[in-house]
């Protein structure tokens, strides 16, 4: 529905079309999510996703600040919130916009870390963590001046995420913050930034969509290990996969090669798994917009 309009009309058409669709009573929402996911009603899927429309849009500009099209950023929202919509059973008893909440940010942020340069893949979850809280940290501490963090707050930082104050250090300085989280969003608004940014503490819903989210992400890994002989694969799992990693020498010894050798076979490896799971992604990805492009028509 959402994804072509968001990454080829401006963002002002986008608004139009999300401004089409009435915000839903709760026995509204539950009877279009009954509708679709017992009869796949298109018309309700339409009306649901639709409905939500607003809230990617506003979950979208709080991730704008990381320097990427917002209307890209919108557009892995609506794949988001299509996502949700095939999976929410209204029959949990909690609204569709909490659930959805998680499954738009989920798709927002492996965009942004996918394409910001500063990041590289293979991040710790607390790295992510820290990448996607510093701002909303800063905030809260009223620290939001440009430049080095006090020494106080890089401590009070590190401690809460559980994350070296080097990283918050570095972390700080590759953002840049040149952005005032209290500046307001346009001229005759008065909503600030920091509204926008995303809260990341988890509710039971939220915890729900997580673990459903985690268990996708174990299946890209089966299948990226699928894709390695067991000696890369070996490798592979203890050089990256393991809470305390196998040094190269350790496996050097294991597999009767050179340190220099493991070390190939590991990069190789982790190229492989990387290519595989992110071929799978997209496919994935492609076919929850070929959905969204089906509404639009329907």
């Amino acid at each position: 529905m959402a994804s072509h309009i968001a990454s080829a009309e401006p963002m002002q058409q986008y608004l139009q079309e999300a401004r089409k669709y009435d915000y839903l009573t709760p026995d509204q929402e539950r009877d279009l999510a009954i509708r679709w996911r017992d009869r796949q009603d298109r018309a309700a899927l339409d009306r649901l996703v639709g409905s939500h429309l607003r809230l990617v849009f506003k979950m979208a500009r709080g991730y704008s600040g990381y320097g990427l099209p917002l209307s890209d950023l919108i557009a892995e929202g609506n794949v988001g919130v299509m996502q949700a919509a095939q999976k929410f059973d209204p029959d949990k008893g909690f609204r569709f916009a909490t659930y959805a909440s998680w499954w738009i940010r989920a798709s927002i942020q492996e965009y942004v870390l996918h394409n910001w340069s500063l990041v590289k893949i293979g991040t710790t979850g607390a790295q992510k963590k820290l990448f996607f809280s510093l701002r909303r940290l800063k905030a809260r501490m009223q620290d939001l001046e440009n430049g080095d963090l006090t020494p106080e707050a890089v401590e009070s930082i590190a401690t809460e995420l559980n994350v070296p104050q080097a990283e918050v250090v570095e972390m700080n300085r590759r953002l840049g913050m040149d952005r005032s989280l209290n500046a307001t969003l346009a001229e005759e608004g008065d909503s600030e930034w920091q509204d926008l940014l995303a809260d990341d503490r988890p509710d039971q819903e939220a915890s729900l969509a997580e673990a459903e989210e985690r268990q996708r992400r174990q299946q890209f890994l089966k299948l990226g290990l699928g894709v390695l002989d067991d000696r890369e694969r070996q490798i592979l799992v203890a050089r990256r996969l393991r809470e305390e990693p196998l040094t190269l020498e350790e496996l050097s010894q294991r597999f009767h090669v050179s340190r220099e050798r493991v070390r190939q076979l590991e990069v190789r490896a982790f190229e492989k798994v990387q290519r595989a799971v992110v071929a799978s992604a997209k496919e994935q990805k492609i076919a929850a917009a070929d959905k969204g492009r089906e509404l639009a028509r329907a």
